[in-house]
């Protein structure tokens, strides 16, 4: 996510900087064709709500924390991204806090938005749409949401209300209960509602219509009758506490809630913290809405080292009495859907019975002979139209059943990865290498297809930290990241298959930071931000102290002369270099942009000396004498992220591609005369937030780009 926090704008300035000319303005999106598909990886991230629409069959929606809103489109099999519209400067609102439909006019679709509820993320947004997401309509909301905080698998908290098609209930983490009565265009808090948030609760964690009558759950309270957690209002203005409510720590917070219309029973899942995170105890209780009677029907109860609490609940539509619900933060058994066909009497385990199919999303086993049933199971959706058609939605994926026993993956076209490094070999098997948070490294042979192997293992990453390969010897890559057996690793063979450095420094214990290799792969350097650099000339056996390399930057090898590393310090605005295989640096040029809140060194292929240093608050800057002296790249007013590929047909310069500010918005932009002038090469409907951390060329195939974004994946374009 980018870096919200005051930094201090330097001017470059001083006898290492030199300008050149403004090149021309940037070429519209309107006057370029371009294609935009995603790398296929399959899920990979948190789905915190899917919905079907409850009266049009085949109809869905799913939402997630950092990667949009997504529509089912039964016809394909696929899901439809629905926020790739949102650009730089909403990257907050690739959240999704809730969503609500219409049952009475099924086009209309409502997306609650905002990723963060801290000052520095601002405040969210309702978009609103009369063709199922199509085309929308924006409010911008005067409260902040959290879709990426403690309980975002909690909800919905948004709701049409059943009387009246026209008024909308929000419920907000820190600002109460607000409603509209113009379909979402404006908003006014409801001084009704009978209890005060709190500055680190929950706030409203769900609202559900039972019949006429909505429901609001209350994560703030403590579990007492003292403080209520569940409530209720008739007349769409007067609230009160539903009466009886279970009380308890296992009945502190309520997750998630539905509604049997046949039965007249309202399910609500219960826990003891709203999640995904810190449940050790829950529960499931279920309220005759006709008598005010409640029942607890826990399938499970919570104790010793079966520690978990409940999260999702959906109820067959078709089949009175019938539910399902999940566990969620059960590690010790690994969470399950519970199914009752009796309104909660007894309960089946459809994890006992269950066979798991993921072909079609490999990394799934996470190095292992069999994947998971699933965690973090805070949505669960059964379609109204087949009983046996169900939903589910974990830290990774969707599965889904037909027949209750077989479950595979239900992701396709759905890709919320937080993409870290991109890596475009020259030659090769894959065109594609991915560093990712979550799911480390992927080597993507195909970019139609999750990658066959899955995740590199040997060993597995959680998040990776750095990629790179010898640029003379291309089968040659290493890696970094959080390890199972080890936090660094080299592959022989493309990134194929992998083998862990015979050591590590120390500093890479706590804090695995970036990686370079020489371009002949016979030096490694490795950098810290607590520690100093290592560097090894032994494939990673042994490791010295680097003191002179600046502490914390990233290493980039010189793609031509293995004698050759640079180091960019962004606190001094200095740029060091060592033309002794990395064992010591002296500073080149001074004076250039310092305290840049993000900035990237990038080095030409096939040039050695060619650097290219992108700020964000300062612009592009270009050396040709390897870092001596920078000049400021003309016309462009921030750089965020900036790679190569295959020169353009006559051309000897490699192609440029930057996300960047020229005379717009952030763009991608592409240039095929080194920076005179500038491509843009994406549109208004494709923008995917925040882009800034990676881009890439393919250095074999000329106006392909690969760019990582945080929460929708790789996106990769080609000239249509």
């Amino acid at each position: 996510m980018p870096t919200r926090r005051t930094v201090l704008a330097a001017t470059a300035a001083g006898a290492a900087l030199a300008g050149l000319p403004a090149p021309v303005h940037a070429v519209p999106a309107e006057r370029r064709a371009y294609r935009w598909r995603t790398v296929v990886i399959g899920g990979t991230g948190f789905v915190t709500g899917i919905l079907f629409h409850p009266t049009t069959p085949g109809l869905a929606y799913a939402r997630t924390d950092i990667g949009g809103a997504y529509r089912w489109d039964q016809d394909t099999a696929r899901w439809t991204p629905l926020t790739d519209h949102l650009g730089w400067d909403d990257w907050n609102l690739l959240g999704v806090e809730a969503l609500a439909v219409d049952p009475a006019h099924p086009d209309r679709l409502y997306l609650a938005l905002g990723t963060y509820a801290q000052p520095w993320a601002g405040n969210g947004a309702l978009l609103r749409s009369e063709d199922r997401g199509g085309t929308w309509h924006r409010t911008d909301l005067p409260v902040r949401l959290g879709a990426n905080e403690d309980g975002r698998g909690t909800g919905e908290r948004l709701l049409v209300d059943p009387r009246d098609s026209d008024t909308l209930w929000l419920g907000t983490r820190h600002d109460g209960l607000l409603k509209s009565t113009d379909r979402g265009a404006t908003w006014v808090r409801q001084a009704g509602f009978p209890v005060t948030p709190t500055d680190s609760g929950q706030g409203v964690t769900l609202l559900l219509a039972a019949g006429r009558t909505v429901h609001a759950g209350w994560g703030d309270g403590d579990g007492t009758p003292a403080h209520p957690n569940l409530y209720r209002t008739t007349d769409g203005t007067t609230w009160e506490p539903v009466p009886g409510q279970p009380t308890g720590a296992s009945a502190k917070v309520p997750v998630r809630a539905a509604h049997d219309p046949h039965t007249r029973a309202l399910y609500v899942t219960y826990a003891d913290a709203p999640g995904p995170n810190g449940q050790t105890t829950g529960s499931v209780h279920k309220l005759d809405t006709a008598t005010g009677t409640w029942t607890d029907v826990t399938p499970a109860v919570p104790g010793g080292t079966d520690t978990f609490g409940y999260g999702g609940v959906a109820v067959a539509a078709r089949r009175p009495g019938t539910v399902v619900v999940s566990t969620n933060n059960r590690w010790a058994a690994v969470d399950t859907l519970y199914r009752s066909i009796d309104g909660g009497r007894s309960w089946v385990s459809l994890k006992d019975t269950a066979v798991l199919d993921v072909s079609e999303t490999p990394y799934l086993t996470w190095g292992e002979d069999e994947p998971k049933f699933g965690w973090w199971i805070q949505a669960v959706a059964v379609d109204p139209y087949d009983s046996a058609h169900v939903l589910f939605g974990t830290g990774a994926t969707v599965y889904g059943t037909r027949d209750l026993v077989h479950w595979a993956p239900r992701v396709r076209g759905l890709e919320e990865t937080s993409v870290r490094q991109l890596i475009s070999p020259p030659a090769g098997e894959a065109h594609l290498i991915s560093g990712n948070g979550d799911i480390g490294v992927l080597h993507h042979e195909r970019l139609t297809a999750s990658p066959k192997r899955g995740m590199a293992t040997n060993p597995v990453f959680g998040t990776a930290t750095g990629l790179a390969l010898a640029a003379a010897k291309p089968s040659y890559v290493v890696r970094t990241g959080w390890g199972d057996h080890g936090n660094g690793a080299f592959s022989a063979d493309g990134g194929r298959t992998w083998a862990p450095f015979p050591a590590q420094p120390a500093p890479a214990k706590d804090a695995p930071g970036p990686i370079a290799v020489s371009a002949d792969g016979g030096v490694l350097l490795w950098t810290f931000v607590h520690g100093p650099a290592h560097r090894s000339a032994d494939g990673g056996a042994g490791w010295s102290e680097v003191p002179t390399c600046p502490q914390g930057a990233t290493p980039v090898a010189d793609p031509v002369d293995p004698a050759v590393f640079y180091a960019y310090d962004a606190y001094t605005g200095t740029l060091h270099a060592s033309t002794d295989h990395g064992r010591t640096f002296t500073a080149r040029a001074t004076g250039l942009p310092s305290g840049d809140s993000q900035f990237q060194l990038a080095a030409a292929p096939g040039r050695t000396g060619d650097l290219w240093l992108c700020t964000k608050e300062n612009g592009l800057y270009r050396s040709t004498d390897g870092g001596a002296r920078f000049a400021k790249v003309g016309g462009v007013r921030a750089g965020h992220t900036l790679g190569f590929g295959k020169a353009a047909p006559g051309a000897r310069y490699p192609a440029v591609y930057l996300v960047g500010v020229t005379d717009s918005a952030p763009a991608v932009l592409r240039s095929d005369d080194e920076a005179r002038t500038w491509v843009r090469v994406n549109d208004d409907a494709h923008q995917w937030g925040w882009t800034g951390q990676a881009v890439t060329g393919d250095p074999r195939v000329h106006g392909r780009v690969y760019l990582a974004t945080n929460g929708r994946g790789i996106q990769y374009g080609e000239p249509a």
